[in-house]
């Protein structure tokens, strides 16, 4: 009753198959749970962080959670939330993201030793093996066609159109519920609200391939998570926020999260953090009276970063965030000058020691000599951090970070990377 009282306040569940029996059954047992994650990408993105951070507070209520890669599901592609068919990916490029998705789960969920310790499982295992015909015969013959048509994953895309392999999807989702139930005594499956259909559709199939009229199994769903602005959560003008430190770095996965909006915060720290409900009141009250001083978002950076990351990769995402506020360039690593300055403009140069206004052109920074020398003499142009006015100045090795970098900035908010080669 905690841990469901706990969600429902953080205002994590949409829906539930039976709220009355489900929270009898959490009472009565440790329950084994799942939730599934088709490799579609090298990496999960932060839209995957709500299902994957609900695994965990089951986890630290005492239950086994089962982190369900889709190995096998990830070649069909799920039609839910979708208005048109997924570009398929081949059979090998599916096995490589499953893998890289497997390590960054475990950094997140415990598959450490002990009664409760998470499991990774892959479905490819289960769907590899079956044959079409024993498919149709011991699966599909307990689905109705009109029953399918009637899941909105489905009914969405009956205008569009659907082809028989997305619409084969949620009978193999079924399947992957029903093979945890036999082999691993599963009784929960989560996922977004989108899934719904899916995972009701999971109990009918355990229901009826156990000749019963009801089993002790149960369907959970989160929210869509929605932002103040209208925009998609998740995405920014970049693209999509990834887990991955090597397609978002965590200094801009720390940004995401510290430019949340006021209206957002909250929310985010209910859903996101693992922070007490009476903390994270007394952080709405610090929004409602100083809403300069971002202590929320500070707060909800500060853990989302530790958490998907660490606290080293913290550290270095506060050391940038803090030498671009102060302009004290120079303190930072070369690593850190690349997560830092990774979006700016860039040029390569293969001269160590150019002069600073020919620099300035060539980098595009200045439209021309005579431009490069007014703003160098007008203290417009900075090195490093540091302004320049000597018009006759040639880039040395003070002025190169790890011999790799130069840091130019004209005016007050314009950077330039200069990558030496």
């Amino acid at each position: 009753m905690e841990l469901l009282k706990d969600l429902q306040q953080r205002g994590l569940i949409n829906q539930i198959t039976d709220e009355d029996g489900l929270a009898s059954h959490l009472n009565e047992k440790q329950v084994t749970l799942y939730c599934g994650f088709d490799p579609t990408g090298a990496s999960l993105h932060i839209g995957h962080l709500l299902p994957i951070l609900m695994l965990k507070r089951f986890q630290q209520a005492g239950h086994r959670p089962i982190a369900l890669v889709g190995g096998g599901t990830g070649m069909i592609g799920d039609p839910s939330g979708r208005s048109s068919e997924r570009q398929l990916n081949e059979a090998s490029v599916v096995h490589e993201y499953s893998e890289k998705i497997k390590g960054q789960l475990a950094k997140i969920l415990n598959f450490d030793e002990g009664e409760n310790a998470a499991a990774a499982r892959n479905n490819f295992e289960w769907l590899s093996e079956m044959t079409i015909i024993d498919f149709l015969r011991d699966t599909g013959k307990h689905f109705g066609v009109n029953y399918m048509l009637s899941k909105e994953s489905v009914e969405s895309r009956i205008e569009q159109g659907i082809s028989f392999t997305e619409f084969s999807y949620m009978i193999l989702q079924s399947l992957d519920f029903q093979k945890l139930n036999q082999k691993e005594n599963c009784t929960l499956q989560i996922g977004g609200s989108d899934q719904w259909g899916n995972i009701t559709a999971g109990l009918e199939l355990i229901r009826r391939a156990r000749g019963e009229e009801e089993v002790e199994a149960y369907g959970l769903t989160m929210p869509l998570i929605t932002k103040a602005d209208g925009s998609k959560f998740g995405k920014t003008a970049g693209g999509a926020i990834w887990l991955d430190p090597e397609a978002t770095s965590p200094y801009e996965f720390y940004q995401f999260w510290i430019n949340a909006d006021d209206r957002d915060v909250i929310k985010f720290l209910k859903y996101f953090t693992f922070l007490g409900m009476d903390e994270i009141a007394a952080l709405e009250k610090e929004v409602q009276e100083q809403p300069e001083k971002r202590v929320a978002q500070r707060r909800l950076a500060e853990e989302m970063t530790k958490l998907v990351h660490d606290e080293e990769a913290l550290a270095q995402a506060q050391r940038i965030t803090e030498a671009l506020f102060s302009g004290d360039i120079k303190s930072l690593s070369g690593q850190e000058i690349e997560q830092g300055f990774k979006d700016v403009p860039a040029f390569s140069s293969s001269e160590k020691a150019p002069q600073l206004v020919q620099l300035l052109v060539d980098a595009g920074i200045s439209s021309s000599k005579r431009q490069a020398r007014e703003d160098i003499k007008n203290g417009a142009v900075y090195i490093n951090g540091e302004r320049n006015q000597e018009v006759n100045h040639q880039i040395n090795e003070e002025n190169r970070i790890e011999d790799r970098f130069t840091i130019i900035r004209r005016g007050k908010k314009k950077y330039f990377l200069v990558r030496y080669e």
